[in-house]
Formats: structure tokens, C-alpha cells, sequence
């Protein structure tokens, strides 16, 4: 999570900078300004790594932050593909599989708690 979420701050701030490795896209339904793009990828990557960091700590409210958080950042990358189509898809894998992980992992434990 932790690499997930600073591969989307990286990326929030490379639009916040107006970098030119970004395409522009005219007639797109979520059309924002890079500017704006850039302060939602920052902060949903800052999240990210927070959550990252309290799921280290073993906190159950953190698995479910966690899957929220990376839901958003999923769908936040999944509408970024027109303006950098290869990093939005690595990073919509990337969120995908937090999700993934992160429910796992609570399946798995609650298994653990019947057996004792």
C-alpha cells in the first residue's frame, strides 16, 4: 500500500508541476484541468500511505480504510487513462490488487479466530 499510494503522490505531483509527459485530451467527460487532477492523485496517494502505514499496526479500521481508500484510487486512475494511459493502469492494477490483499487478509484472520 505504502508503494501504491507514493507511486499516486508522485503522480499528483507531476500534474500539480504541469509536467509535459501528460496527453491532452479535449472532449473527455471528466475533464479537469491537470492542476486539479494533480491535487486528487496527491491526496488520495497521501491516504494511501497513511492507510498503508496504520494496516502495519494491525488496526482492523485501517484494512477497511485501506479498502475504501483504494477503491477511490482505482477509480481515480481508471478515469486518468486518457491523460497517461500506461501509469493510470499500472496503478489501477496496483489498487486492485490492495483491495484484493487487504479482504484476503481479513477472511484469513477470521478463519484463524474459529480454529483457536
Amino acid at each position: 500500500m505504502i508503494f501504491g499510494g507514493a507511486m499516486a503522490v508522485l503522480e499528483g505531483i507531476a500534474a500539480i508541476a504541469k509536467d509535459d509527459l501528460f496527453l491532452a485530451t479535449r472532449h473527455y467527460v471528466f475533464e479537469f484541468n491537470l492542476t486539479g487532477w494533480g491535487w486528487v492523485h496527491l491526496i488520495v496517494g497521501i491516504l494511501i500511505v497513511f492507510a498503508g502505514c496504520a494496516v502495519l499496526s494491525g488496526a482492523l479500521w485501517a484494512r477497511y480504510f485501506g479498502v475504501v481508500v483504494a477503491g477511490l484510487g482505482t477509480i481515480a486512475n481508471f478515469l486518468w487513462i486518457p491523460y497517461y494511459p500506461l501509469w493510470a493502469t499500472v496503478l489501477v492494477g496496483v489498487n486492485l490488487f490492495i483491495v484484493w490483499a487487504l479482504c484476503a487478509g481479513m477472511h484469513r484472520e477470521a478463519d484463524h479466530g474459529r480454529a483457536a
